[in-house]
């Protein structure tokens, strides 16, 4: 008599159902990697350079689950130093042409290439002669034929078990538009400093802010020099309250840092009777004033420091707290 064979948990099932998932469309954008190395990448390389040719915006419209992909892209455009706008194209039908001029450029959006909604924009863009680039699985289709540039997306199965439900086909669609912004940041030489410009808020915009706009410097700069004493560096560290005070040479460049760790390891009777560059770090970790907060964080992090000097031609001109970096949203 056979053994019954254990029923799968519901939370089994749901796993097995995510990696099916997930492997389709890992498999979908391995096939569009493919292509790319493999005639794609001509185009792509044409739809790089048309936009970035352009003196106007990149207008991306799409409809249904194109359309939200369209935004998507739209937003990553715009945020890395392209300018985008999102244009419905039932809208477009009914006064947002408008919008769009002969000085901007089209990535129009549609699986199949046959949306009906399109038609008016892409005729559009034929009669003022604004550049189309379309991104579909059909170069023969209505869309295929009219654009400028045929991005054609190869074809991969849908990650909905009916084969329905937009799936592997819109993470395709995704993964190209991404490849598209990324390609025109790298191109503009679009730096962390620009990214900046465009993401002030949230954690991101304070880890993309400088070392020079959060540290203490000037009269707050906890700093004795290297002939010291050790009593008149522990005033100096009770006085600003940084729990560690830089040493510099007489010409004013780093010498080190005294910290409270270096205090606990050389409690001693005589500690304040000894020089300061008898406990000091000799190598401590430094940054520039130009430097990202990220950077900060990651090396204050990784070395497990507290504070950080901030250096320029050799001499310490801040200090980067730990406690800054939360303050400041970046931690």
């Amino acid at each position: 008599m056979a053994l019954a064979q254990p029923t799968p948990s519901p939370s089994d099932q749901a796993v097995s159902s995510a990696l099916r998932t997930l492997a389709t469309e890992r498999d979908g954008l391995t096939i569009l990697m493919d292509a790319i190395g493999n005639g794609l990448g001509a185009l792509f390389t044409a739809a790089v350079e048309t936009i970035a040719a352009s003196q106007g915006r990149v207008i991306v419209t799409g409809i249904g689950k194109s359309g939200h992909i369209a935004r998507k892209i739209v937003a990553t455009l715009a945020s890395t130093g392209t300018p985008a706008h999102y244009v419905h194209p039932a809208e477009a039908s009914h006064g947002d042409l408008g919008m769009v001029q002969a000085e901007d450029v089209i990535v129009a959006l549609s699986w199949s290439g046959e949306t009906a909604e399109l038609a008016d924009i892409i005729g559009y863009s034929r009669r003022f002669r604004v550049p189309l680039i379309a991104l579909t699985s059909n170069a023969s289709s209505s869309l295929g034929h009219a654009a400028d540039i045929c991005l054609a997306l190869p074809k991969a199965n849908e990650a909905c078990p009916n084969g329905l439900a937009p799936t592997t086909s819109t993470t395709m669609q995704l993964a190209l538009g991404d490849a598209l912004a990324i390609a025109l940041l790298e191109k503009r030489g679009f730096t962390a400093e620009h990214f900046r410009v465009f993401h002030p808020g949230g954690k991101l915009g304070a880890r993309l802010k400088l070392v020079r706009d959060i540290m203490h410097k000037n009269e707050r700069l906890p700093i004795v020099g290297i002939e010291a004493r050790m009593d008149e560096a522990i005033e100096e560290i009770g006085r600003k309250g940084f729990g560690s005070v830089i040493v510099a040479h007489p010409d004013g460049t780093l010498a080190g840092i005294v910290t409270d760790g270096d205090l606990r390891r050389n409690l001693r009777p005589d500690l304040g009777t000894l020089p300061v560059s008898a406990i000091m770090t000799k190598t401590p970790r430094t940054i520039a004033p130009d430097d990202l907060v990220a950077t900060a964080l990651e090396i204050q992090e990784t070395s497990k420091i507290t504070a950080l000097i901030v250096v320029e031609n050799d001499r310490p001109v801040g200090l980067v707290h730990y406690l800054d970096l939360l303050r400041a949203g970046a931690a």
